[in-house]
């Protein structure tokens, strides 16, 4: 659930004067859209005018729901949608192809749409605070992933899609129900409250070494159990 929300705040509408009044320039010259801390409940129809921006800011709103429209923002590299009340992605998310990064944090999504994994030059995806259990095996297709956060979930293991990754930097899967050990007829599940993925060529030898140190201790305790 997004944080500091309350029910009764009022929705605000907004004009087509007041949006263009919140699009402003990147220090590298891109377009962007900042309609965050608007409390808005919806996106605003006359948003769809704006469609030529680089970035789209609607976090820290109270938006339950993305229109279709979203579609025709074909050129935005950044979409921020974190701290609003999202339960579901539209499938027209997946036209989005220019998506570099997508911020999706705070929110009360329970899955995913496939069509997620057709935006394959993202570099990072934020899924964390959600309510999620697993993810759809097309995130396997995000061939230029870097980032992926996914903590404070519901996942009780490691998506396997995740294998396919081969550019994937770092995994923060932290407060998740993983499920570490198995027995018969047992199951041990703990809270990981810090868990990180990273490639092995991105680590020191001091660090690769107490991996290694960490693996062998996990893989004992594996064998005392079967």
């Amino acid at each position: 659930m997004p944080m500091g929300k309350t029910a009764h705040r009022k929705a605000k509408a907004l004009t087509l004067r007041a949006v263009q009044d919140c699009v402003d320039f990147t220090l590298d010259g891109r377009r962007r859209l900042d309609l965050s801390l608007k409390d808005i409940t919806a996106v605003p129809k006359c948003v769809q005018k704006l469609f030529g921006m680089n970035e789209l800011d609607l976090s820290r709103n109270l938006l339950r729901k993305i229109p279709d429209f979203i579609e025709h923002f074909v050129s935005i590299t950044v979409l921020d949608l974190h701290s609003n009340y999202l339960e579901e992605l539209p499938v027209s998310i997946g036209h989005l192809q220019a998506l570099k990064v997508l911020n999706l944090c705070n929110n009360r999504l329970t899955s995913l749409p496939g069509e997620l994994g057709l935006l394959t030059n993202l570099h990072i995806l934020n899924l964390g605070l959600n309510q999620l259990t697993a993810l759809p095996g097309t995130v396997g297709n995000l061939k230029e992933l870097r980032q992926l956060g996914l903590s404070d979930n519901l996942f009780t293991c490691v998506p396997s899609c995740l294998e396919k990754l081969k550019k994937l930097e770092r995994l923060n899967i932290d407060r998740n129900p993983l499920l570490t050990l198995q027995t018969p007829g047992h199951k041990i599940a703990v809270a990981a409250d810090s868990f990180y993925m990273v490639r092995e060529s991105l680590l020191c030898e001091k660090c690769l070494d107490k991996c290694r140190t960490q693996r062998e201790k996990m893989e004992n305790t594996e064998d005392f159990w079967n």
